[in-house]
């Protein structure tokens, strides 16, 4: 995926450096190419943020019922 976005960000930048001028270089490759790399990019990668989130979550109900387990074995 992150070979993709190479190519397409130095496809943009070629054009970029094409137009007239500096101003127009720098919109063009903001608009054609950095945005919606980026978002691309971003939304890509939701479902790992969320499968993360996920086992962290995971991770930390385990903590907790593990603590509760110890907690009762010394009392009795």
């Amino acid at each position: 995926m992150y070979i993709i976005a190479i190519g397409w960000l130095y496809v943009t930048l070629l054009v970029a450096a094409t137009e007239p001028s500096v101003v127009a270089g720098i919109i063009s490759f903001l608009f054609y190419g950095l945005l919606p790399c980026s978002l691309l990019l971003w939304i890509s990668g939701s479902k790992l943020r969320r499968q993360r989130r996920r086992h962290l979550e995971s991770m930390a109900d385990q903590a907790s019922h593990q603590g509760d387990g110890q907690h009762a074995k010394t009392d009795q």
